[in-house]
């Protein structure tokens, strides 16, 4: 066979629902084929039905669905015993999925997850597979691989579990390579060594790799071919410098233009309603004059916060070494403004905002919220402040409960804290809401399972905002997103900044989208705040070496 995978004539179907309609591509062998398109596009289950993973109300139809691991041997994937296919997996196809948490089993240690892949693919004995484990958690640039490989997936930072999916993925050399959003959760720095390493590996083994991002500066750069697919249809096609310097459909150049800039702060982004209506890229392109924001006073200071955790103890139960996750960090945020916290992944910036909401209790330091002193605060009266703060959270499946309905989800909070004067206004209320991060009444009573990746984190977004917080922590909030629902959720939440007067501590790894949201700039490094300022100053001069790195490897 020509190629290592051939696809004609792709459909799937849940029911009455077409959601991949006739799809067909080729994916020569030492080439990247990227898959690009909205949340819900179609483009991972189209990347899933290659290895019998939809679930089994799916119905997969193809003329053709051929793997060719090497020249002289052929499977027809769609004929292939559950089995077989199990075989496949793991060591000829390797898999790299969009969401970590859900995807690495949190009762095994990460070490351990690696080598079960190891030693049912290559046969390894206990010491060989450590051996290679602890290799391929290097080689993805993980610090510290020896404290990695005994840690439970809870207890690393987001981008870490997604490294170490990466190096699960790879650790077999599989012929084939399907990364369903491979480097969402890592900053910019660390999203080009892992793409560098792909690179080496796809150098080294000939090995073939399917690309799905939303990330179409990722996809420029890297990628041989692109497929643009919208609401589960081939819109356009070819080589990549072809189709992003020279677009032909009009959804393909809205998705070029969705992206927020690094090189200068806009007030608004365009979306690809905006992009139908207009006749000019430009037009869209054009900024929005700012009305400089009146001084206004702090809504939360931060004095000396520092959050520790104990590594190892003593015999006696007594820690004897800390991870210094948080270390004194101080700043302010005026009411109605933004701050961006940007650094690496394991940089401490997480925990710094959920130690802020004492989801984690802080080692030392003072907190004031609207002028009162919750550090000290016992559960029953941080109860009563909860309404005003709020988080969304990184991974949008692990922060919905599976067994409730999205609407149910998003009613709950209004209930506990007295929102709404009847339930049906409150369903009304979380109507209103899925309608304004881009989803439909028709979502109200579909469990989290339906929904793709991007659409889940809209959910999360949406629940947020149902008690009317005056602060909102968003811990990479739009990082699961695809550039053009990206625009939608970052627009709204500046239309209801300025309609209701929230704060934001937006917490990304992504610098375009910190320029475009935030008012004031904060990096971390290690737990350290290294660099502090207004958003432009840090942008345009930034002063400490490791700011000046995150910069360039951005642009």
């Amino acid at each position: 066979m020509e190629h290592l995978l051939e696809v004609q004539g792709l459909n799937i179907h849940f029911g009455e629902k077409t959601v991949v309609e006739n799809l067909s591509f080729v994916l020569p062998r030492g080439k990247t084929l990227a898959i690009v398109g909205e949340s819900g596009s179609g483009k991972s289950l189209s990347a899933l039905s290659l290895l019998g993973l939809l679930p089994s109300n799916a119905q997969v139809v193809a003329q053709k669905m051929n793997f060719s691991p090497q020249p002289d041997v052929e499977y027809e994937l769609l004929k292939l015993l559950p089995t077989t296919l199990q075989t496949i997996r793991g060591k000829a196809i390797g898999m790299i999925f969009q969401e970590p948490m859900s995807s690495l089993n949190p009762l095994q240690r990460c070490g351990q997850q690696i080598d079960e892949v190891l030693r049912r693919h290559l046969d390894l004995n206990p010491s060989q597979s450590r051996k290679r484990s602890l290799e391929w958690l290097e080689r993805v640039k993980i610090q510290d691989p020896e404290r990695i490989y005994r840690a439970y997936p809870h207890e690393i930072s987001g981008g870490q579990k997604q490294r170490v999916m990466i190096a699960m993925a790879m650790c077999c050399h599989p012929a084939l390579l399907l990364a369903d959003e491979p480097t969402t959760a890592l900053d910019a720095t660390v999203q080009k060594e892992i793409l560098l390493l792909m690179q080496e590996l796809q150098t080294d083994f000939n090995t073939s790799i399917l690309f799905i991002s939303h990330d179409l500066s990722l996809v420029a750069g890297f990628a041989d071919e692109v497929l643009v697919m919208h609401q589960g249809k081939l819109i356009e096609s070819g080589a990549v410098d072809a189709v992003f310097q020279s677009p032909q459909a009009a959804y393909t150049k809205a998705l070029l233009h969705c992206r927020p800039p690094l090189d200068r702060q806009v007030q608004r982004l365009p979306t690809i309603e905006d992009y139908e209506q207009a006749a000019e890229t430009e037009v869209l392109a054009a900024e929005i004059p700012t009305a400089s924001l009146p001084d206004a006073l702090p809504l939360l200071e931060v004095e000396h916060l520092s959050t520790w955790f104990p590594l190892r103890k003593s015999w006696f139960g007594q820690p004897r070494a800390w991870l210094k996750a948080v270390q004194d960090a101080s700043f302010s945020i005026k009411k109605g403004q933004t701050l961006g916290l940007v650094g690496e992944s394991g940089s401490g910036k997480t925990t710094l905002g959920r130690s802020i909401l004492r989801l984690i209790e802080p080692s030392g330091g003072q907190i004031n919220f609207a002028g009162q002193n919750i550090s000290k605060f016992q559960p029953e009266a941080l109860r009563s402040i909860r309404r005003e703060m709020q988080i969304v959270f990184q991974d949008p499946y692990s922060s919905l409960n599976p067994r409730l309905p999205v609407g149910l989800a998003i009613t709950e909070p209004m209930k506990v804290h007295g929102i709404g004067t009847s339930e049906q206004d409150r369903v009304e209320r979380a109507i209103d809401l899925l309608e304004q991060v881009g989803l439909s009444a028709d979502h109200f009573e579909r469990f989290p399972h339906e929904f793709s990746g991007g659409q889940r984190q809209r959910l999360c977004i949406a629940r947020a905002l149902a008690v009317q917080p005056s602060l909102l922590v968003c811990d990479e909030a739009v990082s699961s997103l695809d550039v053009s629902v990206q625009a939608t959720v970052l627009n709204l939440l500046k239309d209801l900044q300025a309609k209701q007067g929230l704060t934001y501590l937006f917490i990304s790894h992504d610098l375009a989208v910190i320029r475009f949201m935030c008012d004031e700039v904060m990096v971390m490094k290690d737990g350290v705040i290294v660099e502090k300022g207004a958003a432009n100053q840090v942008f345009e001069a930034p002063v400490h070496p490791y700011t000046q790195a995150l910069l360039a490897a951005s642009r």
